[in-house]
């Protein structure tokens, strides 16, 4: 990750070219900001599932070395696949985010995590645990494609998905 956080809205102003070219994309402003962590940023680590977190916490038991997972849950606001054993799964492993397309729950325990999390909002409902998914594949979410590898920059003003590394 770069050592100084980088501000979204800068990054924007400072990069039209990569911008122009598709090599830097902003998600559209669907999610809300949960967890500490209110700027985050990381390599990409891509899952696709539907109302079902097994995969998710099979990502999450990794080492995150500082990586972010972007799920792309559907958008099912039917149920959470992400709650607060999970956030603190996260946190102890050294992820540095989550984006989730899709309801958490848990949100005063994910608020005490030292991560950063964005969801389309929380249900107290869980998820179904039957291990259905994809990892690794592209994922469209919020108007964009995210890809495994790619960067995730997450502010309080947006998330931006960067082809590269930016540096300050």
């Amino acid at each position: 990750m770069a050592g100084l956080p980088l501000a979204t809205a800068e990054v924007c102003d400072a990069n039209s070219h990569l911008i122009t070219s598709g090599q830097l994309r902003a998600l559209q402003p669907i999610f809300r900001m949960y967890g500490r962590r209110q700027v985050f940023a990381g390599p990409v680590v891509t899952l696709k599932v539907f109302e079902d977190n097994v995969l998710v916490r099979e990502f999450l038991e990794e080492k995150g070395q500082g990586r972010v997972l972007v799920v792309d849950g559907g958008g099912s606001l039917r149920c959470a696949i992400l709650g607060g054993n999970l956030a603190q799964l996260a946190q102890n492993n050294g992820w540095a985010g989550i984006v989730v397309n899709a309801c958490i729950r848990d949100v005063d325990e994910i608020d005490g995590c030292d991560i950063g999390v964005r969801a389309l909002g929380s249900h107290p409902m869980k998820s179904n645990k039957k291990g259905m998914g994809e990892k690794h594949v592209p994922v469209a979410i919020a108007g964009t494609r995210v890809c495994d590898g790619e960067w995730i920059y997450a502010d309080a003003d947006g998330i931006l998905v960067s082809r590269t590394e930016l540096i300050v």
